[in-house]
């Protein structure tokens, strides 16, 4: 959530709660223990410095590069080997009735 106040022992923010239909922003005052920095903007500014490089490179070798982030695709595929790993029976667990 966003930061809105700051006090001595504690920091309030401003978190959206899911109620049926809606988006309810919610006020929480939250001790600074349990307070933890986002790395979202970390994230961003690596990828930003990647991508720069890449761009530099890729113009002293004239050449395009794509620099947008790709979806990750399926996985390929493979064997699974039954050797080691015998077979199992999934089944649902019976009902029993205790009275």
């Amino acid at each position: 959530g966003r930061v809105f106040n700051v006090t001595k022992h504690a920091v309030g923010v401003v978190v959206n709660k899911r109620v049926r239909g809606r988006i309810l922003p919610k006020r929480l005052n939250i001790r600074v223990e349990h307070i933890k920095h986002s790395n979202c903007r970390l994230d961003f500014l690596k990828r930003m410095k990647e991508n720069e490089e890449k761009k530099t490179q890729a113009r002293a070798e004239g050449r395009k590069v794509n620099l947008k982030r790709q979806p990750l695709g399926p996985r390929s595929a493979h064997f699974v080997s039954a050797k080691n790993n015998a077979p199992q029976m999934v089944e649902p667990i019976r009902y029993e009735f205790i009275a």
